[in-house]
C-alpha cells in the first residue's frame, strides 16, 4: 500500500468519568481504576512527510520545551525503533485543549503523532507495539492508540474497551493550571479506596479521588464545581483543573452553557467510542 503524503487527524480530548486510587506501588506510581471516555472536540493536527531528516513542529510551542514536547518525543522513539532510513516530517497543530486541565491534551498529541507518522512512513508496526511505545511516554497515551472509550485498571495502562452512551458534555476550565506530582504526592490524597466492578460504575457509585485534594490548593476548580452543581452533577476529570457535567442531549448542553459562559470558558462536546478516522490529504 502507498503511504499518503499528508494526513490530518483529530487529537482527542478525554474525560475521566470517575477516578478511584486503589494503591500505590512500589516504583511510586499509583494503581488507578477509571473510565476513559473520548470526545468528538481536541486538537486537529496535521502532518507532511518530507524528504530530509528529522521532524519539524511548525507550530510554536513556546510554553513547552523541546525536550519535554511530548509530540517530538514520540517522533523521536518511533525513530528510534524503526529499522534505519530517512524519517522526516513536518507536523502543525491548531491547540485548543488546555495544559493541565486534565483532557489528556499531551497524551493524545502523542499518540497521534506515532499513528500518524507510523503510517506516513509506512513502517507496518502495529497498535499493540505503539501502545508499548507510548506507555514511556505516559500512562493515558495506550488509550489514544486504541482510539476507544474504556475501563483503565493498573496505572491506566490495562485497558477494556467499552460502549458508553453518547452522552453531551459541558466542560468548564477554571483558570489554573494544576500540577500532577503536587496532587499524586500530596499526603491528604487517600490511596486505599476498594476496586469496584463495571457494573458500580454504571449504577453510579463512583467519585474522583483526586477532586478533595485538588479543592483545597485551587479555589477556582472549587467554584467551577459549585457552579456546574448547580445544574447537573458535576466531576472533576483527571487531576484537574476542568470539570464536567454529562447531560443527555445537545440542547441540555446549550442551556447549562449559556449560564457558566460568563465565569469560566465553557467547551460542549459529545462522547465518542471510537476516534475519527485519520484523513490523508
Amino acid at each position: 500500500m502507498t503511504a499518503p503524503t499528508r494526513i490530518s487527524q483529530l487529537s482527542p480530548a478525554k474525560l475521566n468519568l470517575f477516578l478511584h486510587v486503589t494503591g500505590q506501588r512500589d516504583d511510586g506510581y499509583h494503581t488507578l481504576q477509571t473510565v476513559f471516555q473520548l470526545l468528538d472536540w481536541g486538537d486537529d493536527m496535521r502532518f507532511e512527510r518530507s524528504d530530509g531528516e528529522g521532524v519539524e513542529l511548525a507550530t510554536p510551542m513556546p510554553t513547552i520545551a523541546p525536550k519535554d514536547n511530548l509530540i517530538l518525543r514520540a517522533a523521536k522513539l518511533l525513530t528510534d525503533a524503526s529499522p534505519p532510513g530517512q524519517y522526516g516530517a513536518s507536523i502543525s497543530i491548531t491547540k485548543r485543549i488546555p495544559q493541565g486541565g486534565g483532557l489528556g491534551g499531551g497524551s493524545s498529541n502523542a499518540a497521534t503523532t506515532l499513528l500518524a507518522l507510523n503510517q506516513l512512513w509506512n513502517l507496518g508496526h502495529s497498535t499493540q507495539m505503539l501502545a508499548q511505545m507510548g506507555l514511556a511516554l505516559g500512562a493515558d497515551v495506550p488509550v489514544f492508540i486504541h482510539g476507544q472509550s474504556a475501563w483503565a485498571e493498573g496505572i491506566g495502562e490495562l485497558l477494556t474497551p467499552l460502549e458508553l452512551p453518547e452522552r453531551w458534555y459541558v466542560i468548564l476550565l477554571p483558570d489554573c493550571h494544576v500540577s500532577t506530582a503536587k496532587i499524586f504526592s500530596s499526603a491528604q490524597l487517600t490511596r486505599d479506596t476498594s476496586p469496584i466492578t463495571m457494573s458500580a460504575f454504571f449504577a453510579g457509585a463512583v467519585c474522583n479521588d483526586l477532586q478533595q485534594v485538588v479543592e483545597t490548593h485551587y479555589p477556582a476548580v472549587r467554584k467551577a464545581l459549585d457552579l456546574l452543581d448547580q445544574f447537573a452533577p458535576a466531576m472533576m476529570t483527571g487531576s484537574g483543573a476542568c470539570v464536567f457535567a454529562a447531560v443527555d442531549d445537545q440542547a441540555s448542553a446549550q442551556v447549562i452553557a449559556r449560564e457558566t459562559q460568563a465565569h469560566f470558558t465553557t467547551i460542549i462536546a459529545q462522547g465518542i467510542n471510537h476516534r475519527p478516522t485519520a484523513l490523508a490529504v
